[in-house]
Parts: C-alpha cells; sequence; structure tokens
C-alpha cells in the first residue's frame, strides 16, 4: 500500500498541475469573452483616425472596425466595433507608433502604449486614451499577448472616419 500511495500522489500531484497549465493557456481557443459597450447617442465624437484589423499570422486572427475619436470635451477614446479577434491569455490594447506591424518584432521594436487588458474578445468595446497623447504620432492599434509577446491583430490608422 505504500509502494503505491509513493506512485500515486506524485502522479496526482503532477496530472493537476498539468492539467491546470492546460486549460489556462488554451481554454482561451474556445472560450469566446463577448463585450456589448454602446456610446451614449448624446456624445458629440469626431473621428480622427481609423483601421481595420487584420490577421498576424494563421493562428492569430483579428476582424473588425478601430476608430480613435474626440469628444467635445477633450477626451479621447478608442473604439473597437464589430470585433472579434482570437482569444488568449493577457491580451491588451496598445498604440503602436508603427505604421503597419506585420510581426511581433515591429510592435516590439517601435515605441507604444498600453490602454488596458482586452475587455472581450469579441464585440463593440471603448477604451480611454490617457490624456495629452499625441494622437498624430501613432499609426497603429494592435491586439498584443502581454505573456508571450505575440502580436494577434493589428489595424492600421489613416485620418478621419
Amino acid at each position: 500500500m505504500i509502494r503505491f500511495l509513493k506512485i500515486a500522489i506524485p502522479v496526482f500531484v503532477l496530472g493537476f498541475i498539468a492539467g491546470n497549465a492546460f486549460w489556462y493557456l488554451f481554454s482561451p481557443l474556445w472560450i469566446d469573452r463577448t463585450v456589448s459597450e454602446s456610446l451614449p447617442a448624446e456624445l458629440q465624437l469626431t473621428a480622427l483616425k481609423s483601421g481595420n484589423f487584420v490577421d498576424a499570422d494563421g493562428a492569430h486572427k483579428g476582424s473588425g472596425k478601430a476608430e480613435i475619436l474626440q469628444g467635445g470635451a477633450g477626451t479621447t477614446l478608442l473604439r473597437l466595433t464589430d470585433f472579434r479577434v482570437t482569444n488568449g491569455p493577457d491580451l491588451e490594447v496598445w498604440l503602436v507608433k508603427a505604421p503597419e506591424p506585420k510581426s511581433s518584432s515591429d510592435v516590439t521594436a517601435s515605441e507604444w502604449l498600453s490602454l488596458g487588458a482586452l475587455k472581450g474578445n469579441v464585440g463593440d468595446q471603448t477604451y480611454v486614451i490617457p490624456e495629452g497623447t499625441d494622437i498624430s504620432a501613432y499609426g497603429s492599434v494592435v491586439i498584443w499577448c502581454e505573456q508571450f509577446g505575440v502580436l494577434f491583430s493589428p489595424a492600421t490608422l489613416k485620418p478621419g472616419a
């Protein structure tokens, strides 16, 4: 019986750790987090820049529209609409100075500003851009996996709507 326990306990512990690691790393691939934020209709917003998300590669796909909007009170927002991206761990929304990042190295070679954690990998959502940020200096929005340093989806920003 003791020999059985000497084998069973380590196997159980390793299986438990491996199972949790597998769930943490791979469950985002089949579980979507959907967000549906709407902007109040009374807000007077002007579109400064916009672009469409594209696939970063065969495994990291994205679609939808990114718009940088300015409010009457000077508030600047990033609005994602009809948005969908491959889910993953520790995803963030970044403004990047590089106009057309094609790879993770293009993003890390450029300057970037994190707008925070991605609220959901599907749906409309809004992020506040910090006051004093020079919007004209940023050429793209990217969905970035902070944990693994991987580009999930870029959107090149062009002036206007």
